[in-house]
């Protein structure tokens, strides 16, 4: 078993003090007793998942008693996160996930995962194949889903610089990079700083599959009782569908996180991203998900991993 993720708990028999730090104590998953209600929850401060997480860590839904301890960092820095092991319920790429099947499941709400919305490969100007695969390239991360359909598409592009992902389109026109795989709203903003797309990403995996793209999944630890990742997926489900019902009382929080980004750019985010597959995978989506992690598996991207990584 690998490192528990540290769980937030307040004591409720127990009048609360002014002094914070008296009232919440930190437990291993398997110490939990019986008491707790708030778990750590990691999310992006993107437009997508502060639209989706809302209700459920502001109280606009049941919570069916769970409260949430909110870490917000981009998809990279959570994934790493993960790999710690320090963290009860979050969001990771799709590409990172495969590689934690033994610490974590996926949850059917919450998934970004839907057609036309992969990651790009855009350049200052057009470059031969040769050129993409000397780079460098500049990546949002090595264990980011879009870094998957890079290899898979260009496989002989060995030569990437991570790269915060709000950061790749300037790598870029400072000549960084030859190359940059951008995500989440630059794609909505490359071409106005007078970058050419080289590549879909997305488009290139639904010509090859047939299938949505899976980018980004919110998974629970497997340490957590079964009943409680229950509950997570299913306030999360409820958040999700208050997001689409009440939209315009979400957005409050999402332009609180968005950095100054306009309003247009935000909306075209969450159409891009927040999907039915938000709302529930289902088959077609668990269907997704696991052709992705075949053919990582197949092609060595990924070790193995274990088969039972959905939701009972």
């Amino acid at each position: 078993m690998g490192k528990m993720p540290a769980v937030l708990l307040y004591c409720e028999a127990a009048p609360l003090s002014n002094n914070l730090a008296q009232n919440v104590h930190v437990f291993s998953i398997g110490d939990l007793p019986n008491a707790f209600f708030m778990l750590t929850l990691g999310f992006s401060p993107c437009p997508n998942d502060t639209f989706i997480f809302d209700a459920m860590v502001h109280g606009k839904v049941d919570t069916e008693g769970l409260e949430f301890q909110v870490i917000l960092g981009d998809v990279e820095a959570l994934n790493r996160r993960a790999f710690a092991g320090d963290i009860a319920i979050t969001k990771l790429s799709y590409h990172a996930f495969a590689h934690l099947t033994d610490r974590y499941v996926l949850l059917d709400a919450g998934s970004a995962l839907g057609n036309n919305c992969g990651p790009l490969l855009v350049a200052r100007q057009s470059l031969s194949e040769e050129q993409i695969n000397a780079g460098p390239i500049a990546i949002p991360g090595s264990m980011t889903t879009a870094n998957f359909l890079l290899s898979l598409a260009y496989p002989k592009a060995q030569n990437k610089l991570e790269t915060l992902f709000s950061d790749i389109e300037e790598a870029v026109l400072r000549d960084d990079a030859v190359a940059g795989l951008i995500i989440h709203e630059n794609r909505f903003t490359y071409e106005a700083k007078g970058l050419v797309k080289l590549m879909d990403l997305g488009a290139f995996w639904e010509m090859t599959t047939g299938l949505p793209i899976p980018l980004g999944g919110i998974v629970a630890h497997r340490d957590l009782p079964d009943e409680v990742r229950q509950k997570i997926n299913r306030v999360l489900r409820r958040s999700v569908e208050y997001a689409f019902m009440h939209p315009d009382d979400v957005m409050p929080y999402v332009r609180e996180h968005a950095q100054a980004m306009d309003d247009a750019v935000m909306q075209s985010h969450i159409s891009l991203y927040v999907t039915q597959f938000s709302v529930d995978l289902g088959e077609k989506g668990r269907s997704a998900v696991r052709e992705m992690f075949r053919i990582a598996g197949d092609s060595g991207v990924i070790p193995g991993y274990r088969a039972d990584f959905f939701m009972d």
